[in-house]
């Protein structure tokens, strides 16, 4: 069991310190919207994400990222009880990876404002004099990876869309956003019956403290 919290530890804090330190280079070295084409169908490409997944702002911002908080927090009680159940380390590998993925989004939202000033029409300082360009807990997720597989012009017999621009993939994403994809499929392909199990004990668990209380009172 302590091996398996070891190595969960060690994918927490290398997996995060990779996400952390493409982040920071790409807030310190480009400027919002800027491209680094690595190859045809892959670009380091700068854009900042207010809100949750593709842009998609709901809550505001404050709320958004305490949200985010308390989630990470129920993944991180939730890896604390596997581990010490001893739990299968391929499980444990996957929920380290949402976690991660979850605190390191975070992580931009609470201190990128304070820490950085704004990317528009300019490279960001770290630590400017004059302060960051939010205060806590409003700072926007840094996202960087473009894969645009597919870049072509539509047909013009297509209805609607004929003629114009197509492009797969489009989304734009991070490290953090990928480690959580990642876990979760490896998830539900290599491990779906032990999640099914995990939940329904987890539920069980959760009736029999309820009847406990129950005949308690």
């Amino acid at each position: 069991m302590k091996q398996k919290a070891c190595g969960a530890v060690l994918i927490i804090i290398l997996f995060l310190a990779l996400d952390q330190a493409l982040k920071i280079w790409v807030k310190t070295n480009m400027m919002l919207h800027d491209s680094i084409e690595i190859t045809p169908w892959f670009y380091i490409f700068f854009t900042e994400n207010p809100g949750m997944a593709f842009g998609i702002e709901v809550l505001s911002k404050p709320v958004l990222t305490l949200f985010r908080i308390i989630a990470a927090g129920f993944i991180a009680l939730y890896l604390h009880t596997i581990i010490k159940k001893d739990y299968h380390f391929g499980y444990i590998v996957c929920i380290s990876l949402i976690f991660v993925g979850a605190i390191g989004n975070i992580f931009d939202s609470i201190f990128y404002g304070v820490l950085f000033d704004h990317s528009v029409g300019q490279i960001a300082t770290f630590m400017p004099p004059g302060g960051g360009y939010e205060t806590w807990l409003h700072g926007k997720v840094v996202d960087m990876l473009y894969f645009p597989l597919i870049n072509a012009v539509l047909p013009e017999w297509i209805p609607f869309w004929g003629g114009e621009e197509f492009v797969f993939f489009r989304p734009i994403f991070n490290l953090a956003d990928s480690f959580i994809c990642v876990g979760v499929c490896i998830l539900f392909i290599f491990f779906h019956n032990t999640l099914s199990k995990s939940l329904s004990k987890q539920e069980k668990g959760t009736e029999e403290e309820k009847d406990d209380t129950e005949e308690t009172v």
